[in-house]
């Protein structure tokens, strides 16, 4: 197969030979050079003058006297300009986005010699000019026509006002603008080019021969230097089409501008050139059920292609969306020896976009003026970031301990622990500021490239690039914030640099003509390969799903020969069928999934080409290779080493300060597979610092409140009388600031003379709290007078069992949130402030894992009662004990009793009615959980799993 550039490197040097360096030849884009040059030296077989390489826009550039102005820059002077003409005190902030597109229109006026004065007159002017269609072509004319019918003056409404508004001042503010970059000496590209075209002067030209290769659509302004070096015989032309979408269709959009081109400026090649559809080919179309599973198709690809280390350069991957390109990097085969990416490596995939984002996210978001503080969720970015942690040593330290005292509000103080981080937790208030602390922080990175190491390997080199390029970046906003040309907000600014950012790419670097080509679509243009894999191949990548916003109606775009979607589509339709006219085989992959933007729909091109190909297409369907395993429950056999292990963190004896606590056993009846990854494994949930309060926090926190109370009424006497609670329900302010103290010990990290500052949920859950309190309060004024026992009271009992290793004894007990006695009865007091109270049928319920409403609150409360039972005794103090679970949202109720209710029985003597059956159950339940024959079972019941810590681990 001969490819195009191979055809018009010897046709030109069969035309002008070796005299070839008054000869510039013009491509769509850089890389087709590259091969043509390739092409043309293997041609000559000799040394010989290469032509002049030049792109479209190089070429336009060395034909004017105006320099580009930076993207940036032209919004700030368009945004100048518009203020100006209009006068509306609009912000740049807001305007910016409008004046992108209205830099679009004007660009594209310009590129296609727009008449401005008539396509920006006054709608009434633009009327009668519309009644004199003798600039107009028949299609102009009807296009014009037809927006009057749509557009009715008379009915006025508040969108055509505005339109109309915008649309009288749209011909001032071009004049106005281009003549302010005109002092400048700047251009933004149309106006550059329409510029070139108006001073060009043919004669003066530095070259005898211009060659334009390749080429298809053409703006009016690229029109019109063709035509002008066409007279003056200096331009040649080679345009690259096949018969098959030319001839058998006169309306196939694919070649719907190349006819008119090729009548208006003939081809040097003949028509006999362009007939390779009608040669045989392999196409295969491949449905997908993901992006990245195109990308894993790629190793079977080459494998098909019987590989050839020297014809790697014959194969290219086409991505129709170039998101795929780290999924289709990872997915080369080793025996691919070379490849050549065509795209950019996005900035915004590197390690410096993330930080820079979480830094200017910190210093604008996460920054409390009045406080002098930060936002720890900031905070928390940037110290986990892999830079931050590889430049100080005090980072992690400090991140360990803002977790550990849940420090919302971190103090400059606290954060800047070392120079780097002194640094990078400096408040910078102005833009300018702001730009230079990134910069600073970006240089103070590039230590960490400068080894040998890093400069040898691949992510380093990319890496150390990714520095210069944010570095250049954060450069190209600091010098117009400087020279006075971008006055924002640092909020404007942020939005900005990360739209910059995921704009930016890093080019790769290598021999662009071997190896396997990656490219996009773009980058296909004159490129010809036998062997093709296009991904992505969807309705919306191509043709792209751009947005056509302007503030120039479709139907004036159409009148006036302006770009319209039609004319896009036509171009990637071109494109599409370019790239597979030469091809010999040919696999295009599209993606069924509907997620996101995605329809799931193979592009319209494809659709076509299924319909017109002269030759078959397979269909196929990609599908994993492994289909899913069913879920398995997990059940995780002891040994002699694990139940060793058990045996010694939960037995009695000097030193061991683990206990086998009611919420353990808990766990164990709950879900014995919960039991061994917390207190078996030893698996922790991970601190972290939440501005939220959950049912634990929350329960703390009255606790606390509660003993804090209780602990103000018991000073003088242990006994609690009625007008003690009488006066301190009248004190508001001393609870109130109970319940603050409260919350700073438990939940700000705090001390009680420090300020703590509320959200609004925490608010709500203060005076919740608070309310909570009050109803303590008044359920024990009913129960007064009484003796206070203890608040948080630890409580241990020693239980022996029999195990596999013999007889041993374990430390049981925990902390009970209450213990108080009036006359001869002691309650064992269990506060609850949620959940709800549910019924035991018999105690045998309380150990049956098997019942998915076991009362755990009512089990804990026995445990306690049977300890302190024992005690008792042990104290030879004669007193019932009379276990109680108060739930505090339901005490509001006259008839409220916290007494527990078994068998329609309620507890008031646990020994006399419940204790020694307990005890036995118990004893059971603790040999079980020691014996070597009980595996740890997953729960049966998925109801339980759905707050579990460890749901992850067991996959449910």
């Amino acid at each position: 197969m001969k490819t195009f550039l191979q055809l018009v490197a010897d046709d030109l040097y069969d035309k002008i030979g070796t005299e070839l360096a008054d000869t510039a030849v013009v491509f769509p884009n850089k890389r087709a050079s590259l091969f043509f040059n390739e092409h043309l030296a293997s041609k000559a077989g000799h040394p010989v003058w290469a032509p002049t390489y030049i792109t479209i826009s190089d070429l336009f550039r060395s034909l004017s006297s105006l320099q580009i102005c930076d993207p940036i820059r032209q919004v700030c002077l368009l945004h100048r300009v518009y203020s100006q003409v209009t006068n509306k005190e609009e912000s740049l902030d807001k305007f910016y986005f409008w004046g992108e597109l209205l830099l679009n229109d004007f660009d594209d006026v310009d590129k296609n010699l727009v008449d401005t004065h008539r396509l920006f007159s006054n709608l009434s002017d633009l009327k009668a000019y519309a009644e004199d269609t003798s600039f107009l072509e028949k299609g102009q004319k009807e296009a014009i026509q037809e927006f009057f019918r749509g557009y009715t003056p008379d009915q006025q409404t508040e969108l055509k006002k505005e339109f109309e508004s915008i649309w009288q001042h749209l011909g001032e503010i071009y004049k106005e603008y281009k003549e302010s970059l005109q002092e400048l000496g700047q251009a933004y590209e149309g106006m550059l080019y329409r510029h070139a075209l108006e001073q060009l002067d043919v004669d003066a030209l530095p070259y005898e021969h211009y060659v334009f290769v390749g080429f298809n659509v053409l703006d009016r302004v690229e029109e019109e230097l063709f035509d002008k070096l066409n007279h003056a015989g200096k331009a040649m032309f080679y345009w690259d089409y096949d018969q098959f979408y030319m001839q058998n269709d006169p309306k196939h959009e694919a070649g719907e501008f190349l006819a008119a081109n090729l009548k208006k400026f003939p081809n040097q090649l003949g028509e006999d050139y362009f007939n390779s559809f009608n040669k045989p080919k392999k196409v295969r179309y491949l449905s997908a059920p993901t992006e990245n599973a195109q990308a894993r198709f790629l190793h079977q690809w080459i494998d098909s292609a019987k590989w050839n280390p020297k014809h790697e350069k014959d194969h290219a991957v086409v991505l129709c969306n170039e998101g795929l390109l780290l999924p289709v990097l990872h997915s080369i085969p080793q025996c691919v020896r070379n490849i050549n990416v065509t795209m950019g490596f996005p900035l915004a995939q590197t390690p410096i976009c993330s930080y820079l984002q979480a830094l200017i996210n910190l210093q604008t978001e996460g920054y409390d003026k009045g406080r002098r503080c930060f936002r720890f969720d900031q905070v928390l970015l940037v110290l986990k970031h892999t830079y931050t942690l590889q430049r100080s040593t005090e980072a992690q330290s400090l991140l360990n301990n803002l977790v550990r005292c849940n420090r919302f509000f971190p103090t400059l103080h606290e954060l800047q622990k070392d120079d780097f981080l002194k640094l990078v937790f400096t408040p910078k208030e102005t833009t300018r500021a702001l730009c230079c602390y990134l910069q600073d922080i970006i240089q103070q990175i590039t230590v960490l490239y400068q080894g040998e190491e890093q400069q040898n390997d691949f992510f380093g080199q990319l890496y150390r690039e990714s520095l210069f390029k944010a570095f250049t970046t954060v450069g190209r906003l600091s010098s117009l914030i400087q020279n006075g040309d971008l006055n924002v907000s640092v909020g404007t600014l942020r939005r900005l640099l990360n739209r910059l950012l995921d704009a930016t790419s890093i080019p790769f670097h290598g021999e662009p003509a071997i190896g396997l080509q990656i490219m996009g679509v773009l980058e296909t243009r004159n490129l010809d390969f036998s062997h093709l894999l296009m991904l992505s191949v969807n309705e919306g990548q191509l043709p792209h799903g751009e947005s056509n916003a302007s503030f120039i109606p479709y139907n004036l775009r159409k009148a006036f020969g302006m770009t319209t979607v039609e004319r896009k589509i036509a171009v990637y339709a071109y494109y599409f069928y370019r790239l597979l006219q030469r091809a010999e085989e040919v696999t295009l992959l599209y993606n069924t999934s509907t997620d996101g933007m995605n329809r799931g729909e193979m592009s319209r091109f494809m659709l076509q080409y299924l319909v017109d190909s002269p030759d078959p297409v397979e269909r196929f369907y990609l599908e994993a290779q492994q289909s899913p395993q069913p879920r398995r429950m997990i059940s995780i056999a002891k040994d002699t080493a694990m139940l060793g292990r058990m045996l010694s963190r939960f037995e009695a004896g000097e030193g061991n300060n683990h206990v086998l606590s009611p919420s353990a056993l808990n766990t164990y009846l709950d879900c014995q597979l919960k039991f061994y990854y917390r207190y078996v494994a030893g698996l922790k949930v991970p601190d972290e610092v939440s501005a939220e309060i959950d049912n634990a926090l929350f329960g703390t926190i009255y606790h606390l409140t509660a003993q804090r109370i209780y602990e103000e009424l018991s000073q003088r006497s242990r006994q609690i009388l009625k007008e003690d609670i009488e006066r301190l329900l009248k004190d508001a302010p001393l609870l109130e600031q109970m319940v603050d103290n409260a919350f700073k010990e438990e939940f700000f990290k705090i001390g009680s003379d420090e300020k703590s500052e509320y959200n609004g949920t925490q608010l709500i859950n203060r005076k919740v709290i608070y309310t909570y309190i009050l109803q303590l309060l008044r359920n024990d004024l009913q129960y007064a007078p009484f003796y206070m026992e203890g608040m948080e009271k630890k409580v241990y009992e020693t239980f022996t069992i029999d195990t596999e290793l013999g007889e041993k004894k374990l430390l049981i007990g925990g902390t009970i949130d209450r213990i108080d006695f009036k006359g001869e009865t002691m309650r064992i007091v269990d506060y609850k402030t949620g959940g709800n109270p549910t019924t035991v049928n018999g105690l045998e319920n309380l150990f049956d894992s098997s019942d998915e409403k076991r009362s755990g609150y009512v089990f804990q409360t026995f445990l306690y009662a049977a300890i302190m039972c024992q005690k008792l005794r042990t104290e030879m103090r004669n007193l019932k004990v009379a276990p109680c679970l108060h739930f505090i949202f339901k005490a509001a109720n006259d008839d409220y009793s916290p007494a527990i209710v078994v068998s329609k029985q309620e507890v008031q003597d646990f020994a006399e009615q419940f204790e020694q059956d307990f005890r036995m159950y118990l004893q059971v339940l603790l040999e079980e959980i020691f014996s070597k024959e009980r595996n740890f079972e997953q729960t049966e019941f998925e109801s339980k799993c759905k707050y579990c810590d460890f749901k992850r681990l067991c996959r449910r």
